[in-house]
């Protein structure tokens, strides 16, 4: 599983940050924790909210209740791995933060390209977050004049309230892809 200290990942999303990244897909565990490196790692998510660079993080598999110190964090976008039925995984992690900022998605058997192009199939959060990812890329695909904050807003479903507690709502990119064009139409 790959890891980092919280420096190490505060280090790599400056280095994305200053290569002119737009959104950031984190799939991690972190290690090692230390004061300064929270506070690094915490003051480098604030300078990609400032900037305008979305994270989008998988929440973890340690079937805990409570998020990790990446997604409890207001600008990043939580993903948790569902089933074919729409039911987070049983390893997945949950929490408030979670439920009131992220987003269920895809994460098992899902099949992609492994080492020398062999086919590979896996399941996991960090199998789920690309669906988000991608589903935000395709919105600025669409709507390549669309701010950050526009994107983040009808991604994350802003204009309704939520109603979980700890299990977030499934991914809906048509549902984003329309409330942003409403929105775009209205200009």
């Amino acid at each position: 599983m790959p890891s980092a200290t919280p420096q190490e990942l505060a280090t790599a999303i400056m280095d994305c940050l200053d290569a002119g990244a737009r959104i950031i897909n984190l799939s991690l565990a972190l290690a090692c924790s230390s004061t300064k490196g929270e506070q690094s790692r915490d003051k480098t998510l604030n300078h990609a909210a400032r900037r305008g660079v979305l994270i989008v993080a998988a929440e973890g598999n340690q079937d805990t209740l409570g998020s990790s110190a990446i997604t409890r964090h207001p600008w990043v976008i939580a993903v948790v791995a569902c089933d074919r039925m729409s039911r987070p995984i049983s390893e997945s992690n949950l929490g408030s933060s979670i439920g009131r900022r992220g987003f269920l998605a895809p994460g098992t058997n899902i099949t992609s390209l492994g080492t020398a192009g062999h086919p590979l199939t896996l399941g996991s959060t960090s199998v789920a977050t690309p669906f988000v990812t991608e589903a935000i890329v395709l919105l600025w695909s669409e709507f390549p004049s669309a701010s950050t904050v526009q994107v983040k807003l009808t991604i994350t479903h802003k204009t309704q309230p939520r109603r979980a507690l700890v299990v977030p709502p499934l991914l809906d990119a048509t549902a984003a892809s329309h409330a942003l064009s409403t929105v775009r139409a209205r200009r």
